[in-house]
């Protein structure tokens, strides 16, 4: 009986044991179980984090633009962004409003074809070459706005009081500062954006006559108006710059019309072209460039040829293989720089004329040249180009470096046009009193 007993209490105690280790194996299994899955959410963790981590640098990373054409940046800064220009020092006069400031009434000064003068000006006093201490400047900026005083009869331009306002803002800052004086103005700068350039005058024969006015020839001028053969209205130092564009007005044109999209013209025009021209002062308008055009290729297809305004005349461009850029009065036009933002050939017939930023714009390689007296084979010359090196045009036509030299933005981008101006007068420092000291 005593066996039994110790026999049985044997038994249970193995029982015991058995479900003990069962129990206990169990827990080691689950708790092993439990271990890999705590490891394996904390790694998920992990691994989303890093993805979603590296998804956003991609998709936020400041240096890609390929999303949109590079005319206007609109995420670029100008703060850290002069490069070359970093050490160059600019200084702007505060003159009273009447000879600048007051003008923007009128929301025309700052957006028509002369409005480099407020571009410029505008960019200027948010840069980082500006300096608030004329005693360190390098150059001094005077901003006298002469292109804003519109006709009442036809809207254009009145620049006849260009003369008087200049020679009035140069007695003021020569009576109110000693730097003019100091240099009899060799480093001051100012800006001259008419037909013209700095004789201030639509005409050439009276530009001519008239000269540069005396105060302004010993004086950098930045002026569109340049020709490679000497001429009274460019003997001053100056820059040759764009004609005014808008940046946005361009910019809201490629979001509609892509510049390397289709093009279904082939050669556009459109502006003024007199079928009689009249004789004014012995001079045709355009030399009868533009009545050549009119009279020779108006019956041909091929060219769109439009005489009158149009509010979408900058799509038109968009369209176009080839854009004529004939001489006005004076020898350039605002249609060199929509061409080369708008991805359309620029065919640029005008004898002589001086190109703005050679330097950084490649114009033989980016545009056509014909001369003035070849304009009636222009047919000829353009299907040849169209046979055999259009596409290589076309392709250096739409760099993005080339666009932004051209376009003037409110804040300085590197490379564009003021920038552009900027680097043209830090190539001039030898008439900077800090520099030669």
């Amino acid at each position: 009986m005593l066996e039994l007993k110790s026999s049985l209490k044997s038994k249970e105690f193995n029982v015991k044991m058995k479900l003990m280790n069962k129990h206990n194996t169990t827990r080691i299994q689950q708790d092993k179980t439990c271990c890999f899955f705590t490891y394996y959410k904390w790694f998920l963790w992990l691994c989303l984090s890093l993805y979603f981590f590296t998804s956003y640098l991609i998709t936020n990373d400041p240096q890609d633009t390929s999303s949109k054409p590079n005319v206007v940046s609109h995420s670029s800064s100008t703060h850290n962004n002069l490069g070359l220009l970093k050490n160059l020092k600019v200084f702007i006069y505060e003159l009273p409003s009447k000879y600048n400031k007051d003008w923007l009434t009128n929301e025309r000064c700052k957006t028509h074809l002369f409005a480099s003068e407020v571009a410029i000006h505008t960019a200027l006093l948010k840069s980082e070459v500006r300096t608030f201490d004329p005693y360190e400047a390098d150059f001094f900026f005077v901003p006298v706005y002469v292109s804003c005083n519109f006709s009442t009869v036809n809207g254009f331009p009145a620049i006849g009081h260009a003369r008087a306002l200049i020679t009035s803002a140069v007695e003021f800052i020569s009576t109110e500062y000693p730097f003019w004086n100091r240099s009899r103005g060799s480093d001051h700068v100012f800006v001259a954006s008419h037909d013209f350039g700095a004789c201030f005058h639509t005409l050439e024969d009276n530009a001519v006559k008239d000269g540069i006015p005396g105060i302004l020839r010993n004086s950098i001028v930045l002026q569109t108006f340049g020709v490679e053969h000497k001429h009274p209205c460019q003997e001053v130092e100056n820059v040759v710059i764009p004609p005014y564009v808008s940046p946005e007005k361009i910019w809201r044109t490629l979001e509609k019309a892509p510049v390397n999209g289709r093009r279904d013209i082939w050669a556009f025009f459109r502006g003024k072209m007199e079928v009689h021209p009249k004789n004014v002062s012995g001079r045709f308008y355009s030399k009868r460039v533009r009545t050549e055009i009119w009279r020779k290729f108006n019956g041909d297809r091929r060219f769109y040829l439009q005489r009158h305004r149009f509010a979408g005349y900058q799509m038109e461009i968009a369209r176009s293989v080839f854009c004529l850029c004939p001489l006005g009065w004076a020898p350039w036009s605002p249609r060199l720089v929509e061409s080369v933002a708008l991805g359309c050939v620029p065919v640029i017939i005008a004898d002589g004329i001086r190109l703005p930023f050679s330097s950084a714009v490649n114009w033989p390689e980016i545009s056509l040249t014909v001369a003035e007296k070849d304009v009636g084979k222009l047919d000829k010359i353009l299907e040849r180009v169209a046979a055999t090196n259009l596409t290589l045009i076309q392709r250096n036509l739409w760099d993005p470096n080339t666009r932004r030299a051209l376009l003037f933005n409110r804040e300085i981008q590197e490379g564009d046009a003021t920038w552009q101006v900027l680097y043209s007068l830090s190539q001039k420092l030898g008439r900077s009193m800090v520099s030669a000291q």
